[in-house]
């Protein structure tokens, strides 16, 4: 090397500063802007002088150096990470008419006339959730259920496009930013002709192929496949002003994250709903794959006075674009039955190729939707991906049909246990009349024991069916009462199995309130809504006699999942499963930070604005969450208390004019006190 390597380490320390600060730079301007300034040779020149003073200071090496990029050992697997705001997802759009109802139901719940929204490309990705403390990268994770995804962030620091350490001069002390990881057709084109000339299966879609490759276990093998992200949005902040969806990319941008360039500002929903139609038709031009287009409302106030379900924005919508269709024959219409007792027809295709993957099956929804459509065995049909997600058949090629066709009659008996199916009047669906049906049981003990519910590895589908067929279970409760010597009984059950199994049962116990919630497949409350209720009654006991008014004031809980609790509670057979749950050591309780008597800021909303003496802002978060309170991120008519430190902002203005009551540090500090006493 031309260079010589400094001799001693204050030297090496200011090269080694330079040199970072020379390749972030070129980083930026090749990966985020795509306007290089230097060639490949001289770039490659100075990371290959940074290795070498670094090899020789090894003391020097920081985590967000660019030679760490790629350098963590391989994971023996992912744990999880809480976001610090839950990342949503969006509800879906599929027409001009379905975008004109989002308008119509945005401007009502601010009571305007008009509004200002910006449009941007719906990236066909991977959701990921990124955590800056002072400016460098602390955590990246997966979307995963919206509340804690997987840690990934030995593989983000693999993208070149994801700053290590954020730039310019307004870097706040912590920022939660949301963004979204893909493949680009490229590299997803070069990938599948490496695969093939290896053997190896072709990936189906770029979408499935950054997904694979970003939860790598080594992250030399996530590094090998050029992944790329765009950042479009701001979680949790300290010390921003921001007004506007707009000014935010324009900010993200500024502190060195790629923002996708395709973003407009609208005031007319027809004009939006044109915008979308032209890049339907220009979407194969573009580099990656866009599934729709993504409509916000633009000013932050207007969001926050919106707010969300406990699935989604109100103030956001994805356009989605017409599905890719194929042409297929049914084969066969089987009937399910699923935990809530509802047979739901599903059309056994010829396999046909859609979006990427190999189709066989499609969701016929319920017997109207059969009759509708006139759906029968033999029939030619034209089915897509709804969402381009769910298999479904759209419509009949009539002029293929040959008279051989059968019409298919929805059974009026349960294909599980042979009792009644019946119809309510009021709903579309048939559901089998036996509460005892062995499909309900089956089916709800499969929803018990999953993922996002108590988390039971080894149980299985299979294994389910093995342990209600030998009569070892017969509700959830019975689960925990298994033993070593019955399971062995069981085929293909090895000792080994039968341990981890056991293991894993017991260790689900203490799985909390919000999952237990979750598990027990109460209608409609999904796991954003059994964290909510969880968080606020804190034990099963307060939430079986809570009542419809008392469910339905906590955030994200409308009329409908209250009702659905209530009733639930008032079922005998439902809590007598609780009861034996808790006797048998099921902890029915979720952990929050202790609190002397009632949450006396319950029900109460408070924003955080300016410079703290005496605490963070994180710190006095905390504090509020403890008594029971929420902090939002702007102020609105639903705002308490604005907290106000010194430089305060907007935010102090806008509660003035609101005439919300501002508390400076030293009140915050008394009516916390206060509150405890």
């Amino acid at each position: 090397m031309s260079e010589e390597i400094p001799k001693t380490i204050s030297l090496a320390a200011a090269a080694v500063e330079e040199l970072r600060q020379q390749i972030n730079y070129h980083n930026y301007r090749y990966y985020v802007l795509d306007q290089p300034e230097i060639a490949d040779h001289d770039y490659d020149a100075l990371m290959q002088r940074l290795i070498a003073i670094e090899a020789a200071y090894p003391e020097l090496i920081i985590p967000h150096s660019p030679t760490q990029r790629v350098g963590a050992a391989p994971a023996a697997g992912f744990t999880r990470i809480a976001h610090l705001t839950p990342m949503r997802s969006l509800g879906n759009a599929f027409s001009a008419e379905e975008l004109a109802a989002f308008h119509t139901r945005v401007l009502n719940g601010l009571g305007a006339d008009h509004l200002e929204y910006v449009v941007e490309h719906k990236i066909d990705g991977l959701a990921i959730n990124l955590v800056y403390e002072q400016g460098l990268l602390k955590s990246a994770a997966t979307r995963g259920d919206g509340v804690e995804g997987e840690d990934v962030t030995s593989n983000i620091k693999t993208i070149k496009s994801v700053p290590l350490r954020l730039q310019g001069a307004r870097v706040p002390a912590l920022l939660e930013v949301r963004g979204e990881v893909y493949m680009s057709k490229a590299e997803f084109n070069r990938l599948n002709q490496e695969r093939e000339q290896n053997g190896e299966p072709l990936l189906a879609n770029p979408r499935n192929a950054a997904a694979g490759s970003l939860r790598q276990l080594d992250p030399k093998a996530t590094a090998e496949r050029a992944l790329d992200v765009f950042i479009y949005g701001i979680g949790v902040h300290e010390g921003l002003e921001l007004e506007t969806h707009a000014q935010t990319l324009e900010y993200l941008q500024a502190l060195g994250f790629k923002i996708n360039p395709f973003y407009r500002i609208f005031q007319d929903v027809e004009a939006i709903g044109e915008y979308c139609a032209s890049w339907a038709a220009k979407r194969p031009e573009l580099p990656y794959d866009i599934d729709g287009m993504v409509i916000k409302v633009n000013h932050l106030a207007s969001q926050d006075l919106l707010g969300a379900t406990s699935k989604d924005p109100r103030w956001a919508i994805a356009f989605k674009f017409p599905a890719e269709q194929g042409v297929t024959v049914v084969q066969d219409i089987m009937i399910s039955v699923g935990r809530t007792g509802t047979l739901t027809p599903t059309a056994l295709l010829q396999p046909v190729r859609l979006a990427g993957s190999t189709v066989s099956r499609a969701t016929l929804h319920n017997e109207d939707y059969i009759r509708q459509k006139d759906i029968r065995i033999g029939d030619t049909v034209i089915v897509h991906k709804a969402g381009e997600v769910i298999p479904e058949v759209i419509s009949v090629v009539l002029e293929k049909r040959s008279g051989n066709e059968q019409p298919f009659v929805m059974p009026t008996v349960c294909p599980e246990c042979g009792h009644e199916a019946v119809r309510n009047e009021a709903e579309a669906a048939r559901k089998c009349s036996n509460p005892a049906c062995p499909a309900l049981i089956r089916e709800g003990l499969i929803h018990f024991v999953s993922r996002d519910a108590m988390n039971i590895d080894g149980l299985g589908p299979a294994v389910l069916t093995n342990l209600l067929s030998a009569g070892l279970i017969r509700d959830a409760a019975d689960l925990y009462q298994l033993t070593e010597d019955r399971l062995l009984e069981l085929e293909r059950m090895g000792k080994k199995s039968v341990e981890n199994l056991l293991r894993s049962i017991d260790n689900s116990k203490q799985a909390g309130l919000a999952r237990l919630l979750f598990a027990l497949g109460i209608r409609y409350v999904g796991v954003k809504a059994a964290g909510v209720i969880a968080k606020h009654f804190v034990h099963m006991d307060h939430i079986r006699t809570a009542t419809m008014e008392d469910l339905v004031k906590l955030d994200e809980i409308g009329e409908k999942i209250a009702e659905s609790v209530v009733a639930y509670f008032t079922v005998p057979a439902n809590l007598e499963l609780i009861e034996k749950l808790q006797r048998l050591g099921v902890k029915t309780s979720e952990d929050v930070p202790a609190v002397r008597g009632a949450q006396p800021f319950a029900g109460q909303t408070f924003v955080l604005t300016g410079t703290l003496a005496d605490m963070t802002r994180q710190e006095a978060a905390g504090m509020i969450e403890a008594l029971g309170g929420k902090v939002a991120g702007s102020v609105s008519k639903k705002t308490s208390y604005v907290v106000a430190g010194t430089e305060a902002g907007s935010k102090l203005d806008k509660a003035r004019q609101l005439g919300i009551q501002v508390l400076d540090e030293a009140e915050f500090k008394a009516l916390v006190e206060n509150s405890q006493e």
